[in-house]
């Protein structure tokens, strides 16, 4: 958990920096809002996310989907440019004494 949520956050940040900032604005205004009573911070807060969160799913929605294309790569040619290696026999001898 603790190596993935930072990996998380810093992703999101990556794509959506807007809509990110301002969820987290949203987020630290409920909390505080929340602890120190004051409803119209909590309110606000809440608000904020729900339009960042809105605004992320109508970007979804606008952007048409994107075809999967398989690439396949090939890190070697098909053939080999230089002729194949001799086949190396061992005799097999006894040792001298």
């Amino acid at each position: 958990m603790n190596a993935v949520l930072p990996r998380f956050l810093k992703s999101a940040y990556r794509k959506e920096p807007i809509i990110s900032t301002l969820v987290t604005i949203g987020i630290v205004d409920a909390l505080i809002g929340g602890f120190d009573d004051s409803w119209t911070l909590f309110t606000f807060g809440l608000g904020t996310t729900g339009v960042a969160l809105l605004l992320k799913l109508w970007q979804m929605q606008q952007r048409p989907p994107l075809p999967e294309e398989t690439v396949v790569q090939h890190y070697l040619p098909p053939q080999s440019s230089s002729p194949p290696l001799p086949i190396i026999t061992v005799s097999k001898k006894k040792p001298r004494q």
